[in-house]
């Protein structure tokens, strides 16, 4: 906000003094080019930290999955929500178009897994939880079971589950 003000500002003297320079005061064109670069300079580094913060959103669809917690939503203007929206349905449109039926999660399996099934622990009450091959786990606050990894990554990176390295 404060770059947007300076440039505002600069514009605006860049603006009184060019009319004046029309009028014959060639002495201003140095001053008028000198701002002028200012505004360039500042229009960089203002695209170069929106785009940084537009990175940062794009890396939260992929830690925390399609819903942001609260305290970092809160921290995010109306424009950044809603382009994780759109990111965010953009990217299941391409992960259902991927890998038949069900589609393919990109984002599970972030790093390759050393194992399959983990030991996790439950961190709060979930309720039941189903596995590809029907069985389901009563996920209850404390309780320790041994999951297939990929089934539980995105429930790790909510905080329902914590992984237990023995």
């Amino acid at each position: 906000r404060q770059a947007l003000e300076e440039m505002r500002a600069l514009y605006e003297r860049n603006q009184a003094d060019v009319s004046e320079a029309k009028s014959g005061r060639t002495d201003l064109i140095f001053l008028i080019r000198f701002r002028h670069c200012c505004l360039l300079r500042n229009q960089r580094c203002v695209v170069a930290y929106l785009y940084d913060r537009l990175l940062r959103i794009r890396a939260l669809r992929w830690e925390y999955g399609s819903v942001l917690p609260n305290a970092i939503q809160f921290h995010m203007s109306a424009e950044e929500v809603e382009w994780f929206s759109r990111y965010k349905k953009s990217l299941a449109t391409y992960m259902r178009s991927v890998g038949g039926e069900e589609g393919l999660d990109l984002t599970q399996d972030i790093k390759p897994p050393k194992s399959l099934y983990i030991e996790v622990r439950c961190l709060k009450d979930y309720g039941e939880f189903e596995i590809d091959d029907g069985t389901t786990v009563l996920l209850k606050k404390n309780s320790q079971h041994f999951l297939p990894r990929w089934k539980c990554e995105q429930l790790i990176r909510q905080g329902v589950l914590e992984h237990v390295l023995s």
